[in-house]
């Protein structure tokens, strides 16, 4: 495996860590979990994060077969994978949590529920739009055999880093405080503005040459 293929690997890993943002999301997972006793709240940490593996793994062996279905090209997905991700950066940089995954009526039905790992922290908390944007954008962009199994790869390591910082949730919240965590968040959506920004100029490239 090539030293470009690793770069590839760390990218989409840090471009998860950004959309997702764990740590801006970890608040909520304490509260949900508020009611559990130690082990149920680990039962939930582990639940939500083979559910985010699952769902991004689905997303990116169809993520062609989506575009395919569809007639979209790669770079005017990229281009709206983009501005969603721009627009989701600036929600993470005005200080928000888990507002610009999660609807008022998605907020409300979870009270109820007593299986909170995979609605709604798996989904649409962890593994929401931005998320799967990226992985759709990737599986596109490096479709050969080597580069999907390396996607996989990072995606598993990816959904084992959530499942350990949960784990660690409540201590990490009670340390960070909650100006902590929003100064992470500011950070992670920074990094994931960027990355939009990225992913437009590479699309608009491609379906305007004259741009370059």
């Amino acid at each position: 495996m090539s030293n470009i293929e690793l770069v590839i690997f760390f990218q989409f890993f840090i471009g998860l860590f950004a959309a997702v943002n764990p740590l801006g999301i970890m608040p909520i997972f304490v509260s949900l979990t508020a009611h559990q006793d130690l082990p149920e709240r680990n039962k939930t940490a582990y639940t939500a994060s083979i559910a985010v593996a699952a769902i991004l793994v689905i997303f990116l062996l169809a993520g062609q077969l989506l575009l395919d279905v569809f007639s979209i090209s790669l770079d005017s997905f990229r281009v709206a994978g983009g501005m969603l991700l721009v627009s989701i950066a600036f929600t993470m940089m005005s200080g928000k949590l888990g507002e610009v995954q999660q609807n008022k009526q998605e907020q409300s039905e979870s009270i109820s529920r007593e299986q909170v790992g995979v609605v709604p922290l798996a989904m649409p908390l962890l593994a929401g739009p931005g998320a799967i944007s990226s992985t759709i954008v990737y599986s596109a962009r490096y479709p050969s055999s080597i580069d999907t199994i390396g996607l996989i790869v990072t995606i598993c390591f990816f959904s084992a880093g959530i499942w350990l910082l949960f784990r660690l949730g409540p201590s990490i919240v009670k340390y960070l405080g909650q100006t902590g965590i929003n100064v992470i968040t500011r950070i992670m959506g920074l990094i994931l503005g960027a990355l939009g920004i990225e992913f437009i100029a590479n699309g608009l490239r491609t379906l305007f040459p004259g741009l370059s």
